[in-house]
């Protein structure tokens, strides 16, 4: 054996013994005080556990796979036997640590049959989650059937129908691509998803403001039906709930600015700087409202409602189809001109997927700086039509609030729009 594959044999093993040290290590203090004898295995049998693995793996590349497998059996059948005895004088029928040094051995074993790095990282995701068993137990415990439920259907659409979605453009102007479609779908629900469970993880001390940025990212338009309907049926927080409609407000030009970068760069490259521009001033808007007002006793929504509903889901792929072949048939029978108008009334209805539309018509050929000039309209459409519903669900002090915000907006999305047709310098 020449010197280089005698250190690569060396690092392995190296790597097998640091494998059964780790996950050993958190074992060990986790079992900290328990009687000596009476644990299952510790530091020193999860450290013997890794080097045996990893010679079995040695041995499987120089004599045949059949040595892994019976190592496999060797090593099960003493773990086994050790529940067995240890379960009948503790009562303990956990399987944890048997489960813990099964993993030690196989990723020992990965590690000197040539794959040290991913044996490694697994080594440490395992240790992670026995770490951080009272935390996971919390979450679960926390959870409750409708996020449960909510985490399924979001594995459903993405890891179950997305693969099946056929990769090709169908429909009048191929402007349809089913799975582009729906992996944009998979997108917004994920957003969405993510944003419900941060307002649960970072819980109420927030408030408020913590409920209005997660909730644009999720969907501005729901955030703000809702607060209306709050500010209905609670007295004295319109302040507070007009702060956080505006900065979902802000959090919407973000959103419009991940999702036009994941469906087309180019576009996103166009249009990211005027919806950073009109997020500023979002954000300084409820800056100013958050700077006046006294929030004291107010409180805010406790939920921001289910993280994920199929039924919309389907509803939003419905409007999504319904506006791409809209904005494709405007183009091609108006032009430019054509999918203005588009954008300004169909981002009343739904902001994301006015912006999904764009950027596959970017894609299909329309100039990128057209297509932003289109994103920035039907922003500028989506904030205004916000603030009228404010206004009428919400009442009057809430709608002039949000109103005057969405003002300011559009004042900055007419002068982008303007110093944009002109190609002047941007801010």
């Amino acid at each position: 054996m020449d010197p280089d594959s005698t250190l690569a044999l060396f690092r392995n093993v190296a790597v097998a013994l640091a494998i059964g040290l780790l996950i050993g290590l958190e074992r060990g203090w986790q079992k900290r005080e328990a009687i000596a004898g009476r644990r299952v295995a510790g530091l020193r049998t999860f450290a013997i556990i890794g080097v045996t693995g990893g010679v079995t793996g040695q041995l499987a590349l120089t004599v045949g796979p059949v040595v892994l497998g019976l190592g496999l059996i060797a090593i099960a059948s003493i773990l086994l036997a050790a529940h067995v005895v240890s379960s009948r004088e503790s009562d303990d029928y956990g399987i944890t640590s048997e489960m813990a040094a099964m993993a030690t051995f196989v990723l020992a074993a990965l590690a000197t049959t040539g794959e040290p790095a991913l044996a490694a990282a697994a080594a440490v995701v395992v240790a992670t989650l026995l770490g951080l068993k009272p935390e996971l137990h919390r979450w679960i415990e926390r959870l409750d059937r409708d996020e449960l439920i909510a985490a399924l259907k979001l594995l459903m659409i993405s890891v179950l129908v997305l693969p099946l979605m056929p990769g090709r453009g169908l429909g009048p102007w191929d402007a349809l691509n089913p799975y582009k479609l729906w992996m944009l779908v998979v997108l917004v629900a994920a957003i969405s998803f993510a944003g419900h469970f941060a307002v649960r993880v970072l819980g109420q001390t927030r408030g408020i403001l913590t409920t209005g940025i997660f909730g644009g990212l999720a969907s501005s338009t729901a955030l703000t039906l809702n607060f209306a309907r709050l500010s209905r049926r609670t007295r004295g927080v319109d302040d507070l709930l007009a702060v956080g409609i505006v900065l979902s407000l802000a959090m919407g030009m973000v959103r419009m600015i991940v999702v036009a970068g994941a469906a087309n760069p180019a576009l996103a490259g166009a249009a990211w700087l005027p919806l950073a521009v009109l997020m500023a001033v979002a954000m300084g808007a409820a800056l100013v409202l958050r700077l006046r007002i006294d929030t004291t006793g107010q409180r805010a929504p406790r939920r921001l409602g289910p993280p994920f509903r199929l039924k919309e889901t389907l509803r939003f792929a419905v409007l999504l189809i319904g506006i791409t072949i809209a904005t494709h048939a405007a183009h091609a029978m108006i032009g430019n001109a054509g999918v203005y108008v588009v954008a300004a009334v169909a981002a009343m209805g739904d902001l994301t997927a006015v912006t999904l539309s764009i950027a596959q018509l970017a894609s299909g050929g329309v100039e990128p700086e057209t297509a932003a000039r289109a994103l920035v309209v039907a922003a500028v459409s989506s904030v205004l039509f916000k603030s009228v519903l404010a206004f009428c669900l919400g009442g009057r002090r809430l709608g002039l609030l949000v109103a005057a915000s969405a003002v300011s907006m559009a004042l900055a999305g007419a002068a982008l729009l303007w110093a944009m047709h002109y190609g002047l310098p941007m801010p």
